[in-house]
């Protein structure tokens, strides 16, 4: 299966644009053979928001106008698509990614670790667990940004049977490590397919880096862009190779498999209970 992420720019505040650009690039990965397309973090509406009621106005319920449309162009090129977007849910606001296809929205996930910076200062933290969804053949896990920096978040998709993580991002200076490094890393110490998708330009003062990168399994680069200009990255991918995490090196001298060969006993401080989220002062802003 071929895959492309798409790393470009979002004109803040302007739905119908951003949206009009999805479309016209979904076209082109299509036809440049592509069926997963990944769009970065809040390409539809933006990210750097000032209040809860500015970023309110520029979002939508999912499924919703712009899930619709999307479907409708996933339908008639049989493809599928992860774009990012704020999405809406009685009084609650969420920084959210929908997975889209020729049915309609196959699934959605709301960001679960929220940084201090921009919408996220707002939104409120997922509050659905980490889920796999079919597109075609491929099992596909989301993420959004800030997930990439907790290692539970992936080796949970993992265990849940991903082939494929998605990572609609937003990097801005000061997360060159996570682009350079852990894309690399989350890839091999899960033996899946590891996408980040991030975007380019500038709102409100805040740059945005590139550095989109598509790894394999095994944690090699398949795709990446060095720089901040807007561009897509193709892949070929093969399933067969994430679902195998038995990896034979030497037959019977060099041996692995990260996934057997866990020792949960041991892994219990990590599910220790810790403070209160009211204790953090960040917290208490949100709420």
């Amino acid at each position: 299966m071929k895959i492309a992420g798409v790393q470009m720019d979002v004109v803040f505040g302007h739905r119908e644009a951003n949206l009009a650009k999805i479309v016209e690039r979904l076209r082109e990965t299509a036809a440049a053979g592509a069926r997963l397309t990944v769009f970065p973090e809040c390409s539809l509406p933006g990210y750097c928001f000032d209040h809860l009621d500015e970023a309110r106005e520029h979002a939508e319920p999912v499924p919703g106008p712009s899930t619709l449309r999307l479907a409708e162009v996933c339908r008639e090129l049989s493809i599928y698509a992860v774009v990012g977007l704020l999405e809406t849910d009685g009084p609650r606001l969420f920084n959210a990614a929908a997975l889209v296809g020729p049915a309609g929205v196959v699934g959605g996930y709301r960001k679960i670790h929220l940084p201090y910076l921009g919408v996220d200062r707002f939104t409120t933290p997922g509050d659905r667990p980490f889920g796999i969804h079919a597109a075609g053949d491929v099992r596909v896990g989301m993420s959004i940004c800030y997930d990439a920096a907790f290692p539970e978040a992936a080796r949970v998709l993992a265990l849940e049977g991903a082939d494929v993580i998605a990572l609609p991002t937003n990097w801005p200076p000061g997360a060159e490590c996570t682009a350079d490094f852990v894309i690399n890393a989350r890839a091999l110490e899960n033996n899946v397919y590891y996408m980040a998708v991030n975007r380019v330009g500038s709102e409100r003062g805040f740059r945005f880096i590139g550095k989109s990168k598509i790894c394999d399994p095994r944690g090699h680069v398949l795709a990446e862009a060095q720089h901040e200009q807007e561009t897509v990255l193709y892949a070929e991918i093969d399933p067969a190779l994430a679902r195998q995490k038995h990896i034979v090196r030497v037959p019977g001298k060099h041996e692995i498999d990260r996934f057997a060969d866990r020792r949960p006993a041991f892994y219990g401080k990590i599910l220790e209970k810790e403070a209160a989220p009211a204790a953090n002062p960040r917290a208490t802003q949100r709420s």
